[in-house]
């Protein structure tokens, strides 16, 4: 990288003397450049110029005045000699909150690369971000920092790029600033990997000329059409970045095959003026068929909004055109909270919405804080970095939810004591289901009622991982004491059943033996143990009299010869009657099938095959099943079937599949590169009758094959 020359604060004065605080940001810049008196960076310039060049970073975003004196002040606590009181008594309470944020969030670094530390920072510089001006400040702050990358070591080169790729350029994203976003990108992967980014670039550059005639050549064609229909524009051309073609290098997309590098971006005044300068452009150049986003009806997760379009311009070459108004682009390049200003109007919307953001962010951590790193990077994925929809409650308060949300979510969004409570839901004054699909702007009124409580249902229905928690934790609560009662009594009846007294098997020092050997807390986390079928009563008898001492035994206490009765469920578990037991979705295993129980936490026994890539044959929670030989109903299996890419065959295989008294439930069709698959649900008895369907389809014409997974 090019070293960049620093600025000074003289540089910056033109711009900060039209703010109206001034004085107090003078003011700041001066104590801190006391405060790193003599002090130096790595890079060899004066410690002061990191503050003012993020504070420039931070002016072209447009914040406000206190994110300015704070973003001056930013390292005066670590690596100066002022205090947080310093900073209250000398500028304000609100400048040293967010100074001393950003002070603890900059002493914090990524452990080492595995995914568990990345968590882990994630969820601290989270918990700590309460204001949404510390993000920016850390932000802008490591923006420089990557800038100056090239002065510290390789190691801590790479280092830093990871942790700027896995932790900040999401958060970027999910605040809107494309601008820190793009170019953390291009500066991580310059550092992560060099050889890569040089050859896209070696790549553009020997085309660069070329491409920069055909781009001159679209704006003058688009700026004719435009000035024609007397619409006041302005137009911008650009080649996609290094980050950007690598990213779809990198998805399987060959360079010769990669059609938007050239991009075009109009600004106009007005909503309406972007969709004329749509319709001008269609009616000149061609579409590229389901290319055109309108993100302006439909705005994206971080507020961002404009209308996107690919055709076919000049020469043939395909070009992206972005089409959107002034104000639209400042919230795209500079993020919402850009605006962020307390005597602007319409402030309080703008700071509910940012608010809303990091209110899910403190969700998820505070709902996952049981959970493993992998639960809480799923729930941070589901519920951070996928799309949002804005809704609002009746009195217009905006609630952020991801896309695909519920009522459920909405509820318990607001609180846990109303998601409990929920009865119903009206959404723009209608009445819905509680699994309606919320949508972009809905009003939603949630009914509820003192006397209800949460339904299992709901598991299915909600979205979000802060309501399917809170649902869980009800009805853990709640089953808790009935698993302890079913467990006592199952250890009982045992224990009659082998003529042994309970005191003189379940003494103080058995039971302090049986929870130190399998890590429970008590008695009644025994009784709890066996009646959510953890461990079975005659295991932890033999473990109270010494018969066994490995929990490995259980396995082997495990398995008994099954009584050929005929049980009403479909699977027998080791002979219990009436035990829940769910066809595992990932496998879908029919009769005939091998296949092995596995007990959950609370919803019975998950039934795979044998070979299934989920089940750990090595798990302790395994138990033996074996279909019931009485069970005449059907089951719902996958299967793929692939053709050659000629004609639609889907006709033609679902009535093959109709003649051997079978059902189609469902049919996805999927686009491989070379050939067409169709993922076929389908109703049948048995594994005989599966193979009978699967040798028919493979006799028609254009199939070439049948499988039960997509490889």
């Amino acid at each position: 990288m090019i070293k960049i020359d620093t600025i000074t604060f003289e540089e910056l004065e033109t711009r900060l003397k039209k703010r109206e605080n001034y004085d107090e940001i003078k003011r700041a810049y001066l104590r801190a450049k006391e405060e790193h008196k003599g002090m130096k960076r790595l890079s060899g310039d004066d410690f002061i110029t990191h503050p003012l060049e993020v504070t420039k970073i931070l002016m072209d975003l447009n914040v406000d005045d206190t994110t300015i004196i704070a973003s001056l002040l930013h390292e005066v606590i670590n690596n100066g000699n002022m205090t947080y009181d310093d900073i209250k008594d000398e500028f304000s309470e609100e400048v040293a909150k967010i100074v001393n944020s950003v002070s603890k969030i900059n002493k914090l670094e990524l452990p080492d690369n595995n995914e568990s530390s990345i968590i882990y920072l994630r969820k601290i510089l989270v918990g700590l971000a309460e204001d949404v001006r510390v993000l920016y400040i850390k932000l802008a702050d490591r923006l420089h920092n990557m800038r100056t990358n090239w002065a510290i070591d390789k190691t801590k080169q790479k280092e830093k790029a990871n942790e700027t790729m896995t932790v900040l350029v999401p958060i970027a994203h999910r605040l809107g600033i494309n601008s820190i976003k793009s170019e953390l990108e291009n500066l991580s992967l310059y550092y992560l990997k060099p050889d890569v980014y040089n050859d896209i670039l070696e790549k553009l550059n020997n085309t660069v000329a070329e491409l920069d005639s055909y781009l001159e050549e679209m704006k003058e064609t688009i700026m004719e059409l435009l000035t024609d229909a007397g619409i006041k524009f302005e137009i911008k051309g650009r080649v996609k970045s290094v980050y950007s073609i690598y990213n779809k290098l990198n998805n399987g997309k060959e360079w010769d095959k990669i059609y938007d590098i050239l991009a075009l971006r109009v600004f106009v005044d007005t909503e309406a003026e972007c969709y004329q300068v749509i319709g001008l452009i269609h009616s000149r150049f061609r579409p590229m068929p389901k290319r055109f986003k309108d993100y302006i009806a439909s705005p994206k997760e971080n507020m961002y909004q404009s209308l996107h379009t690919t055709v076919f311009g000049v020469e043939g070459k395909v070009f992206e055109i972005q089409v959107r108004t002034y104000e639209m682009d400042e919230i795209a390049e500079k993020g919402v909270a850009s605006h962020w200003s307390y005597k602007e109007k319409g402030t309080k919307k703008i700071q509910s919405i940012m608010e809303q953001k990091l209110e899910m962010f403190r969700n998820v951590i505070e709902s996952s804080i049981d959970e493993s790193d992998i639960d809480f990077e799923n729930a941070v994925n589901t519920n951070i970095f996928a799309d949002s929809i804005y809704t609002y409650t009746p009195k217009g308060d905006v609630i952020e939810l991801p896309v695909g949300s519920t009522p459920i979510d909405f509820a318990y969004r607001i609180h846990s004591k109303v998601g409990d409570t929920t009865v119903g839901a009206i959404v723009n004054d209608q009445i819905v289901p509680l699994s309606y699909e919320l949508q972009n702007d809905d009003v939603v009124n949630i009914k509820t009622n003192a006397s209800a409580t949460p339904n299992k249902d709901w598991l299915n229905i909600a979205k979000t991982n802060q309501a399917k928690n809170k649902i869980k934790a009800y009805f853990s609560k709640k089953d808790k004491e009935e698993y302890i009662a079913k467990g006592k009594d199952i250890l009982e009846k045992e224990l009659r059943k082998r003529k042994m007294a309970f005191g003189e098997i379940l003494t103080t020092d058995a039971i302090n033996k049986i929870t130190k050997d399998l890590k429970l807390k008590d008695l009644d986390d025994i009784y709890l143990a066996i009646g959510s079928l953890r461990y079975t009563a005659g295991y932890i008898i033999n473990l109270a009299s010494n018969d066994k001492h490995n929990v490995e035994d259980i396995l082997v206490e495990r398995k008994r010869v099954l009584p050929n009765i005929n049980y009403k469920s479909d699977i027998l578990v080791e002979g219990i009657p009436n035990i829940m037991v769910n066809i595992a979705k990932c496998c879908m295993p029919v009769k005939g099938d091998d296949i092995i129980g596995y007990i959950t936490k609370g919803q019975g026994i998950s039934v795979h095959k044998k070979n299934c890539p989920n089940v750990n044959l090595d798990s302790h929670r395994l138990i033996n099943v074996t279909w019931n030989k009485d069970s005449t109903n059907y089951y719902y299996t996958n299967i793929y079937v692939a053709i050659k890419d000629t004609k639609d065959m889907l006709a033609e295989i679902i009535t093959e599949i109709g003649k051997h008294d079978s059902l189609v439930r469902s049919c996805k069709t999927i686009d491989k590169k070379d050939n067409i698959v169709y993922e076929l649900n389908i109703r049948i008895k048995d594994k005989k009758e599966l193979e009978t369907i699967t040798n028919a389809i493979l006799k028609l014409n254009n199939v070439f094959d049948v499988t039960n997974s997509l490889n």
